[in-house]
C-alpha cells in the first residue's frame, strides 16, 4: 500500500503513527484512571496530565524522528542512490562512508560489492576490448574510407530515417541542423522521389538501383541520388534500408541549360541569316556571336573536374615524367595553388615539352608569372626555334595519350578557358586562375548507428522507453536572469540518440541579444558585447535551434528557467516548442532525494562526471555535463521502476515545489 512512497516519508509516518498511538494510549489510561476515581474536582489534573504528556510523546517522538532521519533515513536513501549510480551508470569513484557511520558494516558492505562490482565490470571490459580491438581496426579503416567517398551518402531506416551519413552529406545539404540519426529523411530532402523509387524498388524486389533527381527541402539545390535496396543478413526488419549517394547537380544543370541556350539562341540567328534577304538578320547574327562569344566561356571550366593543386607539385609531376623518358626541365614555381585539372594540364605540358624536344629544342624550363590577383601563368621556354602556328596547331591537335584518343592538348585547353599563346622570345605562356585561397574539403567524419534499424517506438510517446527516444539536451547564457526582461546571449545543445552522445551534431551559437551585457553576467558566463557583435539575433538563433530539436524530446538543468526564453518568442519566430521536456533537477531530486545537492556541478560529481573548468558556466560546456549525467541517469531511472518517458513526468510532480524555490 505504501511501497510508492519515499523511505523517509514512510519513516516519518510510523513515527508519527507512534506518537499518535503513544497519546491516545495515555488519554485512555487517564480516561480509565478518572472514571474509577469518580471525583470531579481531579478531572483538570487529569487533563493537564494528559496534555503535558501528549506534548511529551510528541515531543520525544519528533526528537527521535530528526535522529532517526538524519543518521538513519537520510543515509540510507543516499546510500541506495550511490549504489544505483554504480550499478546502473558505470561511476566508479569509492562510495562515501561517511554519512553512513550509525549504519554499522552497511555502509562497508554496500562499498564492497559496489567495488567488486567495478572490479568485474572493469575486467569484463578489459576482455571484450581484446577481442574487440581487431574489429575496432577493421571499422576504422571502413570509416575512413566512407569518410573519404566524394559523394554525399546516406543510409535510411525502412521509415525513412537516417541511419548513416558521411561528412560530404553535411556538405551538399548545406550543413542543415535538421540532418541527424534517428531524423526524418523529410526533413532536409522534399520526399515525394524518394517514396516513390523506394515503393517501386520494394515492390519489384530489385537488387538494381534507381536514378532520381530530388531537391533539398531549404534552398531547393538539385541533387542527383542514386538509391539501393539494403538485403542485410540476418534482417531483424520487415522491410529493407536503403543507401542514397547524393551529388549536388544544380550547378551543372545550370551550366548545361546556359550551354544548350547559346547554340539554340546561335543556330536561330544563323538560319535567320542564311534564309532571310533582310541585312538586320545578318546584324542579329554577328550580335550574338559576339553575345554567344562573351557568354560561353564562363560555361567552359565551371563543369569541368578541377582542383586546388600547388604550382610546384604541378612542375614535380612534369619533371618526374619528362625525366622517365630522357627529357630533363627545369623548374621555378611558386608555392600558389592554381585551379585546374592537374592531370589533364600535366599531359598537355608534358606533350608540348616532348614535341618542342624533338624538334631541337634544349634547356627546357617552366617558370611563372603573376598576371593579376586571379590569375597566373605558367611560361613553357627552351632555346631553340619556337614552334610556329601550323606546328602548334598540329601539337594541340595530338591526342595526350594512347589511352585518351578522344582528348587532345586543345580540349584542355577550352575546358580551362584559356588559350596558349607564344611570345616573340620563344617562350608559350599558359594563364591559368588561382585557387580560391579559402580552404576547401569537408571534415572527414561519418556517423551512424544501425541499431535504428530495428528501433520500435511506440504511437504514443508517453508509452515510449526512456532509452528509445532522442533527446536534445541544451542550455542558454542569458544577459541576466528575468526571463521577462533579459535575452539569450548563447544557447547550446547536443543529441542523445540510442542511449548515446551524438558528439558530431552539437549545436554552439552566439547571439545578439539586441542589449548591452551586464558586467556581472559577463563575470559568469564569459560571452562579451564584442564576441556576440555581429551574431544572429535571437529570432534567427531559436528558428534555427527549433529546426535542430525538432521532434526531440526537450532536456535542461532547470529547465523552466531556459524554456522561459524560448517560448516568450514562439509567435515571432511562428514555431512552437512542444515537445516533452525533462529536467535532470528533478531526475536528481527523484534518484538521489530532495535533501540532496542538485546543483549541475553536484550532480556531475555524484556520476563521476568532469566538465573542464574553461568550459563551466558555457552554453556548450552545460550542455555536454548536462548531456552527459542524463545519459546515465536513463538506466537509473529505468531501474527505479520509471521505464517510459510517461511515467518520468508524472514522478516530476512530487517535486515540483523544487523548481519553484530554484527560481
Amino acid at each position: 500500500m505504501f511501497t510508492h512512497l519515499s523511505l523517509r516519508l514512510r519513516i516519518f509516518l510510523f513515527f508519527a503513527l507512534l506518537a499518535v498511538g503513544g497519546s491516545a494510549l495515555m488519554i485512555a489510561g487517564l480516561t480509565l484512571g478518572y472514571i474509577r476515581l469518580g471525583e470531579d474536582h481531579a478531572l483538570p489534573s487529569f487533563v493537564i496530565a494528559g496534555a503535558i504528556g501528549v506534548l511529551a510523546i510528541f515531543g520525544l517522538t519528533a526528537w527521535v524522528w530528526v535522529l532517526f532521519d538524519e543518521n538513519v533515513a537520510r543515509p540510507v536513501e543516499r546510500l541506495a542512490a550511490d549504489m544505483r549510480a554504480r550499478a546502473h551508470a558505470d561511476v566508479d569513484l569509492d562510495i562515501d562512508h561517511a554519512p553512513a557511520r550509525y549504519l554499522g558494516d552497511l555502509a562497508p558492505a554496500a562499498a564492497a560489492v559496489a567495488s567488486n562490482l567495478t572490479e568485474t565490470r572493469n575486467a569484463m571490459a578489459q576482455a571484450i576490448g581484446r577481442e574487440t580491438a581487431r574489429l575496432g581496426l577493421e571499422k576504422s579503416r571502413l570509416e575512413t574510407l566512407l569518410a573519404e567517398v566524394p559523394d554525399g551518402v546516406l543510409f535510411c531506416t525502412p521509415d525513412h530515417c537516417v541511419a548513416l551519413y558521411n561528412g560530404q552529406a553535411r556538405t551538399v545539404l548545406d550543413n542543415s541542423p535538421a540532418l541527424g540519426l534517428n531524423r526524418s529523411l523529410a526533413d532536409v530532402i522534399l520526399p515525394g522521389p524518394v517514396h516513390q523509387a523506394y515503393e517501386r524498388l520494394l515492390a519489384a524486389e530489385a537488387q538494381e538501383g534507381a536514378d532520381i533527381l530530388c531537391a533539398t527541402k531549404a534552398g531547393a539545390k538539385l541533387l542527383e541520388a542514386r538509391m539501393r535496396l539494403m538485403w542485410l543478413d540476418a534482417q531483424e526488419t520487415k522491410q529493407p534500408g536503403y543507401i542514397l549517394s547524393l551529388r549536388d547537380v544544380t550547378t551543372d544543370l545550370k551550366i548545361h541549360a546556359e550551354r544548350a541556350h547559346l547554340l539554340n539562341s546561335l543556330l536561330d540567328a544563323a538560319k535567320g541569316a542564311v534564309t532571310s534577304k533582310d541585312p538586320s538578320a545578318m546584324e542579329y547574327l554577328v550580335s550574338t556571336t559576339a553575345e554567344v562569344a562573351a557568354r560561353k566561356p564562363l560555361t567552359d571550366t565551371a563543369w569541368w573536374p578541377m582542383e586546388a593543386l600547388a604550382a610546384t607539385d604541378l612542375g614535380a609531376a612534369l619533371s618526374s615524367r619528362l625525366k622517365r623518358k630522357g627529357v630533363p626541365i627545369s623548374t621555378d614555381l611558386p608555392a600558389l595553388k592554381l585551379r585546374c585539372d592537374g592531370f589533364a594540364v600535366t599531359r598537355l605540358l608534358e606533350r608540348l615539352a616532348l614535341e618542342w624536344a624533338a624538334a631541337g629544342a634544349s634547356a627546357l624550363k617552366l617558370g611563372f608569372a603573376d598576371d593579376t590577383q586571379s590569375t597566373g601563368r605558367l611560361v613553357l621556354s627552351a632555346t631553340g626555334a619556337p614552334p610556329d602556328s601550323e606546328t602548334l596547331t598540329r601539337w594541340l591537335a595530338t591526342p595526350l595519350s594512347p589511352g585518351l584518343a578522344q582528348f587532345a592538348g586543345r580540349d584542355v585547353l577550352v575546358t580551362h578557358a584559356t588559350r596558349l599563346v607564344p611570345d616573340p622570345s620563344g617562350a608559350l605562356h599558359l594563364t591559368l586562375p588561382l585557387a580560391d585561397p579559402r580552404p576547401r574539403g569537408t571534415a572527414r567524419v561519418i556517423q551512424y548507428d544501425f541499431e535504428l534499424l530495428h528501433a520500435d517506438i511506440p504511437k504514443e510517446i508517453a508509452e515510449a522507453a526512456l532509452r528509445q527516444l532522442n533527446y536534445v539536451v541544451f542550455d542558454t547564457e542569458t544577459t541576466g536572469l528575468n526571463p521577462q526582461v533579459d535575452e539569450i546571449c548563447q544557447i547550446a545543445a547536443v543529441r542523445i540518440v540510442n542511449g548515446k552522445i551524438v558528439d558530431s551534431e552539437r549545436f554552439d551559437m552566439l547571439v545578439d541579444p539586441g542589449r548591452r551585457i551586464p558586467q556581472g553576467s559577463i563575470e559568469v558566463h564569459g560571452v562579451t558585447n564584442e564576441m556576440v557583435k555581429g551574431a544572429p539575433s535571437v529570432a534567427e538563433a531559436l528558428k534555427r535551434f527549433h529546426a535542430y530539436a525538432d521532434g526531440a524530446v526537450l532536456v535542461a538543468h532547470n529547465a523552466p528557467f531556459d524554456m522561459s526564453f524560448l517560448q516568450r518568442r514562439e509567435t515571432e519566430i511562428g514555431a512552437r516548442f512542444d515537445q516533452p521536456i525533462l529536467d535532470t533537477v528533478l531526475c536528481s531530486a527523484i534518484l538521489f532525494g530532495q535533501s540532496a545537492d542538485h546543483t549541475l556541478d553536484a550532480l556531475c560529481q555524484r556520476l563521476g562526471i568532469t566538465i573542464p573548468e574553461a568550459d563551466r558556466h558555457t552554453a556548450i560546456g552545460d550542455a555536454i555535463g548536462t548531456a552527459a549525467a542524463f545519459r546515465k541517469m536513463i538506466p537509473m531511472l529505468e531501474a527505479a521502476d520509471l521505464p517510459s518517458l510517461g511515467a518520468t513526468i508524472k514522478a516530476f510532480d512530487k517535486h515540483a515545489r523544487l523548481i519553484e524555490h530554484l527560481n
